[in-house]
């Protein structure tokens, strides 16, 4: 059987998000001969090419994006593993919730006083991140539970419960064509500029890349680009700016998420309050089930949470 020791991928993946040896080796603080040898010795090792290199270019073969995909999610896991076996046995650790500044829909501060009521309850410590991130945080153990939006965040290998379902407006500074309008249809936003979020790959922008919401707002203000977010991160819209429901977007869902590994009790007991404070929510979930878990969700609750 090959095999790669954890420092190897390492090694592998800073080479293939950077494609440059000398960037990579400066990011792994190693000479950059001693990074180019390791890379050698890895691929004969394994007997595939991961890179095509010149004087000038480096290069992912098939191969080396597969095993950068992998690599990843290996090394998120064995973090996951470590940071779980710490925290494990800590009888009085805290919970760390992860979410980005302004991304709770307003829910965070009655989330925190249902939870209070817990008998177990622990603190709770709160972490902001960027928009490429958050996901990261609850795979390799930085975070235990995180305030996430989808269909914007990769949910892959989490469990989640939805707790709010919004829809989405576009954002557009004063005097632009469509600030007098009532609503807008995604057709009517053909040819408008909107961002790329740094560290998030995909999506239909076009325009400057921008971190977070503060950035957008201030390249949407001086009439760089347009937005479209979900209702609860322009409320109220910033001075400048004016905001314009999109009828036919696809609704956004405010979801609490947990790694789908996790099944300790001080996870599953700030899961079962949320639910019990999702109950008492008056807007419904994305599902209609009117807050309640439907049958589907009880199975992959943590244990003290489904009662």
């Amino acid at each position: 059987m090959v095999e790669l020791e954890t420092r190897e991928l390492e090694y592998v993946i800073a080479v293939a998000d950077e494609l440059h040896f000398g960037r990579a080796a400066a990011r792994l603080s190693i000479a950059q001969p001693a990074l180019s040898k390791a890379i050698r010795r890895i691929e004969t090792r394994l007997g595939v090419q991961l890179f095509i290199r010149s004087s000038r270019h480096v290069e992912l073969t098939s191969a080396g994006e597969a095993l950068r995909e992998h690599g990843r999610h290996a090394l998120n896991a064995v973090s996951a593993a470590v940071q779980s076996a710490r925290r494990a046995g800590d009888t009085q650790a805290r919970l760390r919730l992860v979410l980005k500044p302004g991304g709770d829909a307003g829910l965070l501060s009655g989330i925190l006083a249902e939870y209070a009521q817990q008998p177990d309850a622990r603190r709770v410590d709160i972490l902001f991140s960027g928009a490429a991130d958050r996901t990261d945080f609850l795979r390799d153990g930085r975070a235990d539970v995180g305030l996430l939006y989808a269909p914007f965040d990769d949910l892959d290998g989490l469990d989640h419960e939805t707790l709010l379902a919004e829809d989405r407006v576009a954002i557009v500074p004063s005097g632009h064509r469509l600030a007098g309008r009532a609503t807008v249809s995604m057709s009517d936003l053909a040819g408008e500029t909107l961002p790329r979020w740094k560290g998030v790959p995909g999506g239909d922008g076009t325009g400057p890349e921008v971190a977070d919401v503060v950035q957008l707002f201030q390249m949407i203000t001086v009439r760089r680009m347009i937005g479209v977010l979900p209702r609860s991160l322009v409320e109220p819209a910033p001075p400048g700016l004016v905001r314009v429901p999109v009828a036919d977007a696809p609704p956004s869902r405010l979801v609490l998420a947990w790694n789908e590994h996790d099944r300790r009790p001080l996870v599953a007991s700030f899961v079962a309050a949320v639910l019990g404070s999702r109950r008492q929510a008056t807007r419904a979930p994305a599902d209609g089930s009117g807050g309640q878990p439907g049958p589907d969700d009880a199975g992959r609750l943590p244990e003290a949470a489904r009662s």
